[in-house]
C-alpha cells in the first residue's frame, strides 16, 4: 500500500533515538533479540527527553471530538498539541475515505509537537471495520464466528479487518471479545462473546489475536478478568461477581491465558468488581487485579488499557480523576478518557499533580510511556503512520473480503428446531410476511430483511413492524396481514430478556397454521420464551446497542430459502437445546 513518509523531529534525529532495528547480535549463542535490545534502547532515549507533560500525555487516551464535517477539531488539536495525548479513541461512522483523512489529520497534529511522537489511533471493530467504516466490510458477531466452530476462520475474519482498519489509519483494535458469556442474562457482553465455554472462547481469542497482529493491527482481550457473568451492564451501574478462586481460574480467566501465549499486545481492563480477588474495587482501579494477578501471576508484559473511564461504574463512584490516578497506580498502563472535554482535561490534571506530588511514582509512569512507545515502534508508527485515503477506498471494498464475510454467515447461521417447516421454495410465487419489533427505535431492521426476501422469493412480501414489545392491537393485526400469506418470518430481538409482547406475536402467528419461521436477531435464547413454534434460526447478528450486521441476516434468509445452514449453537439453551445442536437439510 502507498504511504505518505512520517516527519521525524530534529531531536530524535540529533539523539539518534531511532536506531536501526536490525542490529546484529547472535542468538544462537544466547543473546536477546536484536530488535527488542535496539527498541529497548530508543525508548531509554525518548523518555530521558521527556518532560512530565510528555510523559502524562502518554498515559491518556481521549475519544476524538469533530466538527459539522466530521473530522476533528480544533478541541481535539488541542488535546494532541498542548496535553501530549500519545493515543486516541475514535468513534462515530464515516466512509473509508474521510477516515483516513480524519486519521490523518489527527497524526498530522501529532508531528508537530516537539518530539513528533506518533499517535496510536484506536477503535472498537469487533465485527469489522464496518463498525466505524461505513463502507468497510461487516463481519458476524463473536458469538457467530464462535458458531462457524472454525479457529481459520476466526483469524481470517481478524485478518480481513486489520487490512481494513489499517488501511483507513486505525492501528489499535479493541478486539476480541475474551469474555465467556455464562449469564444467558447478561445485559452487555451478550452476541460480543464467542460462546459459553472456555475452550473454544480461548481457542477463537487466539487466533483472532493473532490474525490481527500479523496483519499490523494491535489486538485487545478485553475485559479482564472477564465480564461474562455480569447481571449488571457496567455503562451504567458497578457490577461485581460472587464466584470463587476456583471457577475464575477455570472458567474465566483461561481465554486471558490463551491471549498472553498467544502474544497480545494489549488487554483492556473491566469495571467489575472481582470478589475472589478485590472485594472492595473493581478490576479496571484495583493494584491486586492488574499488578498482582496479571502482570504477576499470570507474567502478562504487554499494554493494559483500562475501558472507557466515563461509564458509570468508574465516574459516578470515583470521578474522572481520582479514578485515573488509582487506575495507573493499579497497574494500567493507558486510561480511557471518554467523558466530556472537562472530564478528559481533569483526568490529564489529576495524573500531572499525582505525578508532581508524588502520588504517582517516575518509576510507575515512566514503566507505562516505556510500553507505550516500545508498541508504536514495534508496529512501526514513526515511519508508517499515515495512510492513502484513495486506496483505502480500494481495500475496504474488496469483493473478496465481502465473498469471505457472507461465506462466515452462512457458516454461523445455526438452525436449532425444524418440524418440516424449512426451507421456504424460492421459486414457488407464495406470499411471505415479515414481521417483527422495532429495534431501538428503527424500523429498517424488520424493512431491510424484508427486502432481502423480496429479492429472494419468487412470490409477493408483506412487512409489518409492531413495538418492541408487541403490543395486542398490533399483534391483531399481523395476525390479519397472516391470512393473506402463506408463509411467515417473525424476527425476534432481545439485549437480554425477550419483552413478553415480541413471544405473544410469535404465538399468536403459530396459531395460524401457516409455515413460520422465528428468527432471533440477537441473543440465541428467544425460543425459551416461544417453544411451539415449529422452526427456530439463530443468527447472533445485533447487540446491545442495536448495531445492525446486516450480512448476517441476509445470511439468514439465504438459509431460510434452501442454503445449507452450517452453525452449531455456541451457548446452551437451557432445558431445551444443548449446547453444540445445529440442524442442516
Amino acid at each position: 500500500m502507498k504511504k505518505m513518509s512520517a516527519l521525524f523531529s530534529s531531536v530524535l534525529l540529533s539523539s539518534t533515538f531511532l536506531l536501526p532495528l536490525s542490529a546484529s547480535a547472535d542468538q544462537s549463542n544466547g543473546k536477546s533479540d536484536p530488535s527488542i535490545t535496539s527498541s529497548n534502547r530508543v525508548v531509554e532515549r525518548i523518555v530521558a527527553h521527556m518532560t512530565d507533560k510528555e510523559k502524562i500525555g502518554q498515559l491518556v487516551m481521549p475519544s476524538t471530538h469533530d466538527n459539522t464535517s466530521k473530522m476533528p477539531d480544533d478541541t481535539t488539536r488541542q488535546l494532541i498539541q498542548h496535553y501530549k495525548a500519545g493515543s486516541v479513541i475514535v468513534y462515530g461512522a464515516r466512509d473509508a475515505r474521510t477516515t483516513a483523512k480524519y486519521n490523518n489529520q489527527l497524526q498530522k497534529w501529532a508531528s508537530k509537537t516537539r518530539l513528533k511522537l506518533p499517535l496510536l489511533v484506536s477503535a472498537d471493530l469487533e465485527f469489522g471495520t464496518k463498525q466505524h467504516v461505513t463502507d468497510a466490510t461487516p463481519f458476524p458477531r463473536q458469538m457467530g464466528i464462535g458458531a462457524t466452530r472454525e479457529t481459520k476462520t476466526a483469524e481470517d475474519v481478524a485478518k480481513i479487518t486489520a487490512l481494513e482498519a489499517k488501511a483507513t489509519g486505525f492501528n489499535w483494535n479493541y478486539s476480541p471479545v475474551a469474555d465467556v458469556n455464562t449469564n444467558p442474562a447478561n445485559p452487555v457482553i451478550g452476541v460480543r462473546s464467542f460462546g459459553e465455554k472456555t475452550n473454544l472462547v480461548s481457542e477463537m481469542t487466539a487466533a483472532q489475536i493473532k490474525g490481527y497482529q500479523k496483519k499490523g493491527v494491535v489486538a485487545t482481550a478485553k475485559h479482564f478478568p472477564g465480564h461474562g457473568d455480569t447481571s449488571v451492564d457496567s455503562h451504567l451501574g458497578l457490577a461485581a461477581v460472587t464466584y470463587d478462586r476456583h471457577t475464575l481460574e477455570t472458567v474465566h480467566l483461561p481465554p486471558f491465558n490463551a491471549a498472553i501465549d498467544a502474544g497480545v499486545d494489549s488487554i483492556m481492563t473491566a469495571h467489575v468488581i472481582i470478589n475472589a480477588i478485590d472485594k472492595e474495587l473493581p478490576a479496571t482501579l484495583s493494584k491486586k487485579v492488574l499488578t498482582g494477578l496479571l502482570r504477576k501471576e499470570m507474567g502478562f508484559k504487554g499494554l493494559i488499557v483500562t475501558d472507557a473511564m466515563s461509564m458509570h461504574a468508574i465516574a459516578k463512584e470515583w470521578g474522572a480523576g481520582q479514578a485515573a490516578v488509582m487506575a495507573v497506580n493499579a497497574g494500567a498502563d493507558i486510561v480511557m478518557a471518554t467523558g466530556n472535554l472537562d472530564e478528559q482535561l481533569e483526568t490529564y490534571d489529576a495524573l500531572f499533580h499525582a505525578l508532581k506530588s508524588g502520588q504517582l511514582s517516575e518509576n510507575r509512569v515512566n514503566e507505562s510511556v516505556k510500553r507505550v512507545l516500545a508498541l508504536k515502534i514495534k508496529y512501526k508508527l514513526f515511519s508508517d503512520r499515515y495512510d492513502d485515503p484513495e486506496e483505502a477506498v480500494n481495500v475496504v471494498n474488496k469483493p473478496s473480503h465481502k465473498e469471505t464475510a457472507a461465506e462466515v454467515a452462512r457458516k454461523s447461521i445455526t438452525v436449532v428446531k425444524n418440524e418440516k417447516i424449512l426451507p421456504f421454495n424460492p421459486a414457488e410465487k407464495k406470499n411471505t410476511l415479515v414481521t417483527g419489533p422495532i429495534i431501538y427505535g428503527s424500523t429498517n431492521f424488520i424493512n431491510n430483511i424484508a427486502s432481502i426476501v423480496d429479492e429472494k422469493s419468487a412470490g409477493n412480501v408483506m412487512s409489518y413492524t409492531t413495538s418492541t414489545d408487541s403490543k395486542d392491537t398490533e399483534i391483531q393485526q399481523a395476525v390479519q396481514l397472516a391470512k393473506q400469506a402463506d408463509q411467515i418470518i417473525v424476527p425476534t430481538f432481545s439485549p437480554s430478556e425477550l419483552p413478553a409482547g415480541q413471544a405473544k406475536l410469535v404465538k399468536e402467528l403459530q396459531k395460524t397454521g401457516k409455515p413460520l419461521v422465528a428468527v432471533a436477531l440477537g441473543l440465541p435464547y428467544d425460543i425459551k420464551q416461544y417453544q411451539e413454534v415449529g422452526a427456530y434460526v439463530a443468527t447472533y447478528a445485533v447487540e446491545r446497542w442495536g448495531s445492525p450486521v446486516p450480512t448476517s441476516w441476509k445470511a439468514a434468509v439465504d438459509v431460510i430459502f434452501g442454503t445449507q445452514p452450517g452453525g452449531k449453537l455456541p451457548v446452551s439453551i437451557e432445558g431445551l437445546y444443548p449446547y453444540g445442536t445445529g440442524l442442516t437439510y
